[in-house]
């Protein structure tokens, strides 16, 4: 996927385009070409793709961004779409870029913009995965600290979303957050998921200091922040402009998702 790939025969007779491919982050990623990297696959290449469906005559593009388009940490109060966004990294820049490059077509495409938090369901992968891991292990885990509260969205309420997107009118262009509607710190995440697999919590009352140091110094600086760093959003725009509430309560696709983790961990699968 670049700016250079022809999608003409894919969006033959299309009247709305999904975007949700990007280069995401990857173990090794470093260097100063990074930013080129991202911008190319992220941003050129979404460019591109809305563009030709342009000539292609689709009606709506509806796009998934990322929260790290906003940046990595809500101090104060959850994200608005009126904040003003301040990307940490390579991949929150590029997607920012889309978004801008998206913008500037909303005249001849209706443009709707998702920026979805972490995204989580039965399949899941990356940190979550590593996460849920540890909790299945049963040893005590220093996270009883972790108390930093984060905003999360089950892959099935994100769909829905993105479907609501594509056939309920709004203006475009359009930017929204979207969640599950109850924010889960990392401490209450574990608890909640050893208790669905019949374990007590124990969580160890740990400084948060101390692990971030032990953290900063095994190399997982940013591992520590996601523990320890409120990253809320606000989905009152969606909810009040296309009348959309997630289908999947937070506990429901919590619960939901550690049945498959189980499963899958009794299957061998993971």
């Amino acid at each position: 996927m670049s700016d250079s790939t022809d999608w003409s025969k894919a969006l033959r007779g299309v009247d709305t385009v999904f975007h949700l491919a990007a280069r995401v982050h990857q173990v090794g990623d470093s260097g100063s070409g990074l930013d080129t990297a991202y911008r190319r696959a992220n941003a050129d290449a979404t460019a591109a793709l809305a563009q030709q469906a342009v000539a292609a005559g689709a009606r709506r593009f509806v796009f998934v961004s990322s929260v790290k388009a906003m940046g990595e940490a809500s101090p104060e109060r959850p994200f608005t779409e009126c904040d003003p966004p301040q990307p940490q990294d390579a991949y929150g820049r590029s997607k920012l870029a889309a978004e801008q490059a998206l913008v500037t077509l909303a005249g001849q495409i209706e443009v709707s913009i998702v920026r979805p938090p972490l995204v989580y369901g039965p399949g899941v992968r990356a940190n979550f995965l590593s996460l849920l891991k540890l909790a299945a292990g049963g040893w005590p885990l220093p996270l009883g600290a972790a108390r930093a509260p984060r905003s999360m969205v089950f892959i099935d309420n994100l769909v829905d979303a993105l479907i609501a997107c594509a056939t309920r009118p709004h203006a475009s262009p359009a930017t929204y957050f979207v969640s599950d509607g109850r924010d889960f710190s990392v401490a209450e995440l574990v608890s909640l998921w050893r208790s669905e697999m019949g374990r007590p919590a124990r969580l160890w009352d740990l400084p948060a200091g101390l692990v971030q140091a032990a953290a900063r110094a095994l190399g997982r600086a940013d591992a520590a922040q996601r523990l320890f760093s409120p990253l809320q959003v606000d989905s009152a725009r969606i909810r009040r402009e296309l009348g959309w509430s997630p289908p999947v309560t937070a506990e429901a696709g919590l619960r939901k998702t550690v049945r498959w983790f189980l499963d899958a961990r009794a299957a061998g699968a993971i």
